[in-house]
């Protein structure tokens, strides 16, 4: 898969391309859907599936929230559409020009720089300056230039149509069983261990303490059974999203519990995949009870995972 910065960078085709346009921010399974889509167009004109994102995100520009709401870094977007099997993904950088751009310049533009022969978008896809570009213009476009043009409806579970936004909403709520079947996969977030306060260490429960990349969302506070990846290798863990209370502090910490496992993993990448909440985060009179609390959570952590097939939602 190659990576493109920019339209304009995009090279010379060899092939013809079929484009699937949006921001895809979790590549959740309503993505996953479009990107099917995709697939199957570049197959009926012999040619490249390519994917078009944003970054940063749209929401970043237009309105710029107080709270973190990424389902997926940069980083992880690229990864998680290699993972599809697309031949290319250009990332369009979202700003102020970009936004003042009407539905019929952007889409000009993407003729002159990719000349795509199929463009693919989810029915609930808009584009173009203040959202005036819907599928049925992309689709009388896309008639005028003999261009092939499939609109994707959104994908459902339990009666729920699957989006970012919903899946956000539900990852605010702790509820990081049904972010997984939404996703498709237990929701990650990735970042570099960093040196904590050694609190855990201290009363026998060492912890490894994620730095979040700016803007990732977390789960709602509290304690989690989770899948701990580094260095190709997953462990058990049992991870707490929080301020930790009982010492007084005020600074959102998330931070992981590797079952039967005790390495310095300071400055390597840790991903957490977050399987179940198992309880909310709250003050305890004394370390000692403290301590047993968190006994009893490594207990059921164990036994939490244990009922879980790590390749369900891997």
């Amino acid at each position: 898969m190659i990576v493109v910065r920019g339209l304009e960078a995009f090279p010379n085709p060899t092939r013809p391309a079929a484009l699937a346009l949006g921001t895809f921010d979790g590549m959740h399974r309503g993505h996953q859907a479009v990107i099917d889509a995709l697939r199957a167009a570049a197959q009926r004109i012999a040619g490249q599936a390519v994917a078009v994102t944003f970054e940063p995100h749209p929401i970043m520009v237009i309105a710029p929230p107080s709270e973190a709401f990424l389902l997926s870094t940069l980083e992880e977007r690229i990864a998680l559409f290699e993972a599809t099997g697309v031949d290319a993904v250009v990332i369009v950088g979202f700003d102020g020009a970009v936004r003042q751009m009407d539905a019929d310049a952007w889409l000009a533009w993407l003729e002159a720089t990719v000349a795509p022969r199929a463009v693919v978008a989810s029915s609930t896809h808009t584009f173009g300056r203040n959202r005036e570009g819907t599928p049925e213009r992309l689709q009388r476009w896309a008639a005028r230039h003999g261009v092939e043009a499939v609109v994707v409806p959104p994908v459902e579970n339990g009666g729920m149509i699957i989006s970012s936004s919903a899946i956000r909403d539900r990852l605010r709520a702790g509820d990081v069983r049904t972010a997984a079947e939404w996703l498709g996969r237990w929701y990650a977030v990735r970042g570099e261990v960093v040196p904590g306060e050694g609190r855990g260490r201290a009363i026998g429960v060492p912890t490894a303490n994620l730095r979040v990349p700016p803007f990732k969302l977390v789960p709602a506070r509290g304690v989690y059974a989770a899948y701990a990846r580094v260095g190709g290798q997953t462990f058990g863990a049992a991870v707490n999203v929080g301020v930790r209370p009982t010492f007084g502090s005020a600074v959102l910490c998330v931070e992981a519990h590797l079952l039967d496992v005790d390495v310095n993993l300071y400055g390597r990448t840790l991903e957490l995949a977050f399987v179940a909440r198992l309880r909310d985060e709250r003050r305890f009179p004394s370390v000692d009870a403290l301590r047993t609390q968190l006994s009893k959570d490594v207990q059921t952590t164990r036994t939490t995972l244990s009922l879980i097939n790590n390749n369900d939602l891997a």
